[in-house]
């Protein structure tokens, strides 16, 4: 039996725990950092047809469907207005059993967790450092250590394990912009809403069947290093208040009715942690962090813990090689969604609108553009 170390109790980090629980072949153990799992925030996530088909292998097709939502299509909307571009129907990438799916993140990790066993899970612990040998020794911070066969880093986009790892410096880096999210009530559309401004774009969508919509807010936004590590400054409220005078001067919808917003910067991955250790794996942020404009993060995630597990089976060591492929084609992606929402000038924003229209309702581009993503 080999003895597995999952570090982060995160989307990944859970999804593999569940795996690997299905698995008698290994003994496994989740260290978390915090001091307990936090289910109260009702933040939102969207999860492509790609990681619905591994949910639902675990048990997420049983969730009580008032927990979830199946939006059928993305709309376009210019913000200042709220005229509808144009849209992009999502069931053209679902199948019978799987579909592109909406839910609160909370709700997907008390799924994620209901199945582990409390003895299997370790909070208030991090990773200190590592020896190798023929196995690993790992040392915690409550000056714990344990052998392992195989340990999987996935606490997140400030991992400190990957840098135990790694010996490198991978800072994520500043994306010069700033991240709003909240719960809106009292909104119509059932389908997912992609208002575009200048130099920013918000989302908003269903995340239950109880009239709860996720609200989220990308801005651009520079901010100083000293800003950056003072975190008083995106819990004060009167950044917060700045943020959204920008989108109520700038939007035609209705937000008075956002409640438990708050602030957070974004940081994205400039490169990926490399080991020459076959038996140490990364995944999740810990991998690679998305700019958040192509709602991949949860579904990578859990995409990548499953091929870790298919990798660890099959003793194979191409893995990094098929994903780090997957991650450019999603990285240059969203980056693009980034550029073509935060269009300012009018000209730029006419021709845009006009290419939208014309693309949202071309099969061969979306089977390119989103089907490789959505259904491999």
């Amino acid at each position: 039996m080999k003895k597995v170390a999952i570090i982060g109790a995160g989307i990944s980090g859970l999804y593999l725990a569940n795996v690997f629980n299905n698995n008698p072949e290994f003994d496994y153990r989740v260290f978390e950092k915090r001091e307990d799992f936090n289910f109260s925030k009702g933040y939102g996530i969207q999860l492509s047809v790609n990681s619905i088909k591994l949910l639902n292998k675990i048990g997420f097709k049983n969730l009580p469907a008032s927990e979830v939502f199946f939006p059928s299509k993305v709309n376009f909307i210019q913000s200042n207005n709220s005229k509808k571009i144009c849209d992009i129907d999502l069931n053209q990438f679902n199948d019978n059993l799987n579909r592109y799916t909406t839910t609160k993140r909370s709700t997907l990790l008390k799924f994620l967790s209901k199945n582990i066993p409390n003895n299997k899970i370790k909070f208030n612990k991090t990773l200190n450092h590592l020896d190798y040998a023929d196995d690993i020794k790992a040392y915690f911070s409550d000056k714990s250590q344990e052998n392992f066969d195989i340990i999987v880093i996935a606490d997140g986009v400030f991992s400190k394990s990957k840098f135990i790892i790694s010996k490198e410096s991978l800072k994520p880096e500043y994306n010069n912009s700033v991240a709003l999210r909240g719960i809106l009530k009292k909104y119509q559309d059932n389908n997912i809403s992609i208002f575009m401004g200048s130099n920013f774009h918000y989302v908003v969508y269903p995340v239950n069947q109880n009239n709860e919509y996720n609200f989220v807010a990308i801005l651009q936004k520079k901010l100083t290093n000293s800003d950056l590590n003072n975190e008083k400054i995106f819990q004060s409220k009167d950044f917060i208040n700045s943020l959204m005078k920008i989108l109520n001067n700038n939007s035609s919808v209705n937000l008075q009715n956002l409640t438990e917003i708050q602030a957070f910067p974004i940081f994205v991955s400039k490169s990926f942690p490399v080991t020459n250790k076959k038996n140490i794996f990364f995944s999740g942020d810990a991998l690679f962090s998305f700019p958040p404009s192509f709602a991949q993060g949860a579904s990578q995630s859990i995409e990548t813990a499953q091929e870790i597990f298919e990798s660890i089976i099959s003793n194979s060591d191409n893995l990094y090689k098929e994903r780090i492929s997957r991650i450019y084609s999603i990285n240059w992606r969203s980056k693009l969604n980034i550029f073509t929402f935060h269009l300012s000038n009018p000209i730029n924003i006419f021709i845009r609108n006009i290419i939208l229209k014309y693309l949202s309702k071309n099969k061969i581009f979306l089977k390119n553009y989103l089907g490789k993503i959505y259904k491999n």
